[in-house]
């Protein structure tokens, strides 16, 4: 059975003393900690050497290079500048918060969690999509990180009744980022969400998203278009701002002029005029729209359509001659019109300005390392759920040492793409919602057809296009 370490114990040795001895803590007793160590590194030197570093009685536990390696990989990922896993405890508050931010950003980390509970406070990262713990804080010393967070994000050490916004200008050993800070009062004390903001875009590509080469084609056909709305939907943390950011490094040309307004700003591009909204004084989506159109724009980007008055603003400035770029929250593209028209927009406005409709998901992608070929059985789907594909094997998630035995390794998007034509328009106008000929007629694959495409290749797992199969039921 394979040996579970927690947090409190992972927190006994630091990252660099792990992998430098090859040792995994085992079991902490008193002054008594048992380590697993490489078999081939086990000797009496070792041994009387971590006793004076670590200043407790130490009991070696030979085991197989290959375990070592395993249990090394799994609970001591190594980042591009190595970082120590030590406890908060016994260090300085500042240097451990620079320490996380940094172990997070080196890691791949989208959020830092940092909570606290009746009898223990912990910090996960957001990886991939999917929450880790790393490490675990001394109750008393929980208060001093929380108010050194508020301090730098410009917050109210006072205020612990009241959930609280800031934000952080990150800039240690070259990395420059922002970081996006979200305080809420719980039963126990302030919790903490820290999103970690790339200012770094040059490493998005339209064509490396997730698009199939039909998708592509249609979605780059429709924003050469000069004016009409293109909405991309999904929910939070669905990549949907990560497309728009490729949309507009296609669009960012010297003849154009761009303006955007985001909550947040999640990157930074030369050429694009970016406004931060805050509504706090004012400064809302619909209001910045309105002064978007008396600033000459041919591209604007809403980073998101939340109420009625952004969505008749939105609609209003495509049909003044720009072109409007924008995400909803729906669970489907077709989902999208009938959020509008519940918003308030007329539905033969809308046939008039939308050209392109797209709604996205994330999934994660099995390590190509370490994936497992099976047997395809239709039990693994959903009840009820039917599909014309056909599919003889499937692949499954195993781990190894490249994915950090979590068998995945990094996300791409699944799509769905329908560009607006004729008889589409005609059907938004007639409200008309069953349009599922229709999109046959086109080839137009729906979300769970992209991520069976997915699935039947070897991309991903059936864990990860689940939730998008059920959504479709």
């Amino acid at each position: 059975m394979e040996h579970i370490v927690t947090t409190e114990l992972l927190q006994e040795i630091t990252a660099d003393q792990a992998w430098h001895y090859c040792i995994v803590p085992k079991k902490s007793k008193a002054s008594v900690l048992e380590l697993f160590i490489d078999s081939t590194k086990n000797n009496d030197a070792i041994k009387h050497e971590l006793e004076m570093l670590l200043g407790k009685n130490i009991q070696l536990c030979p085991i197989s290079s290959s375990e070592t390696n395993k249990l090394l990989a799994k609970y001591y990922r190594k980042t591009n500048k190595r970082n120590d896993n030590a406890s908060f405890i016994s260090g300085n508050s500042d240097d451990f918060l620079v320490q996380l931010i940094a172990d997070a950003h080196g890691t791949g980390s989208s959020d830092i969690h940092i909570e606290t509970f009746e009898d223990k406070c912990r910090i996960r990262l957001r990886i991939d999509g999917k929450l880790t713990e790393k490490y675990i804080i001394n109750k008393n010393d929980y208060p001093a990180i929380v108010n050194k967070i508020k301090i730098k994000s410009n917050l109210d050490i006072a205020e612990k009744r009241l959930p609280q916004d800031g934000r952080i200008f990150f800039n240690h050993n070259g990395k420059k980022f922002d970081i996006r800070v979200s305080v809420l009062p719980t039963l126990h004390g302030e919790k903490i969400v820290m999103r970690l903001l790339s200012k770094d875009s040059t490493d998005i590509d339209i064509e490396k998203l997730g698009f199939d080469e039909k998708q592509l084609a249609d979605y780059l056909e429709a924003i050469k278009k000069t004016h009409g709305i293109v909405l991309i939907s999904g929910p939070t943390g669905s990549g949907k701002t990560t497309t728009l950011y490729g949309t507009l490094k296609i669009l960012n040309k010297e003849d154009t002029n761009l303006l955007t307004i985001e909550d947040p700003i999640e990157y930074t591009l030369d050429g694009i005029n970016q406004v931060q909204l805050n509504e706090g004084i004012g400064l809302s989506f619909a209001s910045a729209l309105r002064t978007f159109l008396r600033q000459d724009p041919d591209v604007i980007m809403l980073g998101e359509i939340r109420d009625g008055e952004t969505a008749q603003m939105a609609i209003r400035a495509s049909l003044t001659g720009h072109l409007v770029f924008s995400t909803i929250h729906t669970n489907s593209a077709w989902g999208t019109i009938s959020r509008l028209t519940d918003m308030g927009v007329p539905s033969y406005l809308l046939s008039n300005t939308l050209i392109l409709t797209v709604a996205q998901r994330l999934i994660r992608v099995l390590c190509p390392h370490c994936k497992q070929e099976v047997p395809f059985t239709p039990e693994i789907f959903p009840n009820r759920f039917k599909t014309e594909i056909q599919i003889q094997s499937y692949y499954q998630a195993i781990g190894c040492e490249e994915c950090y035995f979590t068998g995945y390794k990094g996300r791409k998007a699944v799509y769905e793409i329908i560009p607006i034509d004729g008889e589409l328009s005609e059907a938004i106008k007639n409200n008309r919602y069953d349009i599922n000929e229709l999109l046959k007629i086109r080839n137009i694959k729906k979300l769970s057809e992209s991520a069976l495409m997915y699935f039947g290749d070897g991309t991903t797992s059936i864990e990860e296009i689940y939730p998008i199969l059920v959504n479709e039921l």
